[in-house]
């Protein structure tokens, strides 16, 4: 069984440093050394919130995702991405913090799991499902070309106003990222009918277990997504 939990990136170093050297791991396999969302000073920002998916049996993280809440102390990766290709980032993102805003980032699998959805399907809807816990009213993401699909389901949109059309040569000169924001993370009028309904049922009960569909079959996932009282921002 494969675990979704969630947890502030300052109340469990130990899952953080797995999370990471999972995420180095597969960026390495792609030839990918540099890029943002791999920066650690996320393990010191009480607005970081961390994703992971775990082995039940052997506690192994097998992929992971963060949501970084927009603060004036740690920028968005996404504006120390592209803020040299389009300066209006950081007002762009100035701009909706006003209401609450954040991004979701360093999205991996680990190839044990991959087919499954985890990476693709389950922490991009989990990401979503934890926002009012947060208090944010929009998201953002960088994504690759292959991650777009399943962020349009959840309710992103191209962030038509960034870059060249919402693109950019990210994280390498021969790769296109594609920035994309949630406008209205708790009202999802933007997401697909069908996953607008999970969405809603991991806020409704985000501690539950569930039979999941991928492309490997069905399987089982325990969602561990209630935040401790004390801990939102």
């Amino acid at each position: 069984m494969i675990k979704l939990r969630v947890f502030r990136a300052v109340d469990d170093l130990e899952s953080c440093q797995k999370f990471v050297e999972g995420h180095m791991k597969i960026l390495k396999n792609f030839g990918i050394t540099m890029i943002t969302s791999a920066n650690v000073e996320w393990f010191q920002d009480p607005k970081t919130y961390v994703i992971v998916a775990e082995d039940t049996e052997t506690l192994k993280v097998l992929g992971g995702a963060r949501v970084q809440v927009s603060s004036e102390r740690y920028p968005l990766p996404l504006e120390k991405a592209v803020s040299e290709l389009d300066e209006s980032v950081h007002e762009t993102i100035k701009s909706y913090a006003k209401e609450g805003t954040a991004e979701l980032c360093g999205l991996w699998n680990s190839r044990e799991v991959a087919g499954m959805g985890i990476g693709s399907v389950f922490l991009t809807r989990t990401a979503v499902s934890i926002a009012p816990q947060l208090g944010i009213k929009s998201m953002f993401a960088l994504c690759a070309a292959y991650t777009i699909q399943m962020a349009q389901k959840a309710g992103f949109q191209i962030a038509t106003f960034l870059g060249n059309n919402g693109t950019f040569y990210y994280p390498k000169d021969d790769l296109v990222a594609t920035a994309m924001v949630l406008p209205d993370a708790s009202l999802l009028e933007t997401a697909h009918a069908d996953e607008k309904i999970e969405i809603l049922s991991l806020r409704d009960n985000p501690n539950q277990i569930k039979t999941e569909e991928g492309r490997r079959g069905p399987f089982d996932i325990l969602y561990e997504l209630a935040i401790p009282t004390g801990h939102e921002v």
